[in-house]
């Protein structure tokens, strides 16, 4: 391919408005640009890099017999209104009408309609299981798009679905899919890790995020540093120091006028926040629930969800504390609490003694507080607050360290609930009807572009491995209307393509140096350089990566590359 004809909009600045270097470098090195805001065009060559993440996707489906297919992004409102998501997914949904005013979404994921498409024809075990996916551009109206191709309004990736007939059948594609997922990103040679994630919106029970480690990453991911453990913060556990044990004080309330925050109770009793028990209301699906944690910590609101099952959770208003709660803001307490309340007690309060604790009057609190003034039963505890970095990891092993990373890829275990509420069922081996068990699984592709580029830099533009790169070898002669320099470029590039190697031949009417700096920036992985001994069919071979040059001739060329780029 000749670089004269090749659509390649190369930027000498970088755009202001341009945070991640993945987005930055993207813009300048000419694949993509900005259409509206979080929606994106790919150009020539992001598209080249996308096409080559697909062909090892597909490969890696077709190895455990996953089957390419594709269905439409308009998709019926009625579907998701069955399985409740219409509501739940939130204003993230794009949401329209057609001419005849029946109402449609903009396609975020495909559980809805897969399953709708199956259930007529997945109608007895025989037939199962399956795995059907497919690579097309998914929306979601994001308030804030940002980073680029990392957070959008539009975006590309592939999602599989599995539909198997026991819960044995979804254990084997599942971790078939773990596996076909870590040889995508090996060879993808990304940095990352596999966590534990929360299945959202999506439903389901066993979840596991592939995140790529990156400064510019919007999750924080809480690992061990002595053991495989690692999951999103959202779902993160870690073992806490419990104090000291005490024994139990006389119960007594202290004034503590306008005291309505932790830290100002703190000060104001002079005792360490680990000794207070906050007081957390909020609202579930509109029904109270006050949440009582260690006052040194916060509540986790995933876990929060995850634990009352609940769509929707958000803090009850002052008004709520007084009408519902029947407290007061900055006062809350569980004591003679109203059954008609759920109390949460975080596992941070097991093993508290002569705690501090509000007492649901204004400007007063209790001192020297235990659970047996409480309740005469035994507490619940529940893990429900935001690990911090330096606890303990769950499993025993070393401690919890923080790093940034961006999702990249979710595997889900989605059980009964889309077949349920599709009526998707089948008949088993003794002709019961029962509901599908289902999976779900998708990888980013659009975000993988970004997450390669923040982990594949340096300061003179993309680093692309071999496998990816949109070229693989950029011949850039110095002087391409130099007769001998362009009869010697042509026969290069026409032996490497001879190889089945991807060519880009700069044949440009510009300065060597402008060349060179557009090869960097690209980050295609060889250069070959024909200038000044191209009457002796010598050429200089520069490798992006290291920076390294070697002069071959033309005879050598094809060995020498074949093993230059087996090293990239």
């Amino acid at each position: 391919m000749k670089q004269s004809q090749m659509y390649i909009p190369t930027l000498k600045q970088t755009p202001s408005d341009a945070e991640a270097v993945s987005h930055q470098l993207m813009l300048r090195a000419g694949y993509i640009r900005q259409v509206s805001a979080g929606a994106y065009a790919f150009l020539p060559l992001a598209w080249n890099v996308v096409r080559k993440i697909e062909d090892t996707m597909r490969t890696e489906m077709e190895n455990i017999d996953a089957v390419e297919m594709r269905m439409p992004s308009i998709l019926p409102a009625d579907l998701w209104k069955e399985s409740g998501r219409y509501e739940t997914y939130g204003d993230n949904l794009f949401k329209l009408k057609d001419r005849h005013d029946r109402e449609f979404v903009l396609g975020p994921t495909h559980e809805e309609t897969f399953t709708s498409i199956v259930k007529e024809d997945l109608n007895s075990y025989k037939k199962l299981p399956i795995v059907l996916y497919q690579m097309q551009a998914k929306y979601r109206d994001e308030d804030r798009p940002r980073y680029g191709l990392l957070r959008g309004r539009e975006f590309y990736m592939k999602d599989a679905y599995s539909f198997t007939a026991n819960k044995e059948q979804l254990d084997v594609v599942f971790n078939q899919m773990e596996s076909a997922y870590r040889n995508i990103f090996d060879a993808f040679d990304l940095n990352y890790r596999i966590i534990i994630g929360d299945a959202g919106p999506m439903g389901g029970t066993d979840s596991k995020e592939f995140s790529a480690i990156a400064d510019i990453g919007e999750d924080t991911i809480a690992y061990s540093d002595e053991s495989e453990y690692s999951a999103n913060l959202e779902m993160a556990a870690s073992k806490i120091k419990q104090l000291p044990a005490e024994e139990h004080q006389p119960m007594k309330i202290v004034d503590t006028p306008d005291v309505h925050t932790i830290e100002a109770l703190s000060q104001f009793l002079d005792v360490d926040p680990a000794k207070i028990m906050k007081a957390v209301a909020v609202m579930a699906d509109d029904q109270p629930v006050l949440v009582m944690i260690r006052g040194d910590y916060q509540v986790n609101d995933v876990k929060l969800k995850n634990l009352l099952k609940a769509d929707f959770l958000v803090e009850a208003t002052p008004e709520e504390v007084a009408d519902v709660f029947k407290s007061v803001p900055g006062f809350i307490s569980p004591m003679n609490m109203s059954d008609k309340i759920k109390v949460v007690y975080d596992s941070s309060l097991e093993g508290l003694d002569n705690f501090v604790l509000g007492t649901n009057q204004a400007d007063k609190h209790y001192v020297n507080a235990n659970f047996e003034d409480l309740q005469k039963d035994p507490v619940k505890f529940n893990d429900v607050r935001v690990v911090k970095e330096g606890e303990q990891s769950p499993d025993g092993k070393g401690t919890i360290n923080f790093t940034r990373g961006i999702e990249i890829g979710h595997i889900f275990k989605l059980g009964t609930k889309f077949s349920k509420d599709l009526g998707a069922n089948f008949l088993d081996e003794n002709g019961k009807s029962q509901p599908i068990i289902m999976g779900s699984y998708g990888i980013g592709i659009s975000r993988l572009l970004s997450a390669i580029i923040e982990q594949h830099n340096d300061e003179n533009g993309i680093v692309w491995p071999a496998n990816l790169a949109p070229f693989q070898i950029h011949v850039v002669p110095i002087k391409y209307k130099d007769d001998t320099q362009k009869k010697l470029s042509d026969e290069v590039v026409q032996l490497l393509k001879d190889q089945g190697y991807d060519v880009l031949l700069d044949d440009r009417n510009e300065r060597p140096g402008v060349k060179f700096a557009d090869s960097d920036l690209i980050g295609i992985p060889i250069r070959i350089t024909v200038g000044k001994k191209a009457a002796d069919s010598i050429v200089e071979l520069k490798l992006r990566k290291t920076g390294e040059t070697i002069e071959v001739n033309k005879d050598e060329l094809v060995n020498s590359v074949k093993i230059l780029l087996k090293n990239q």
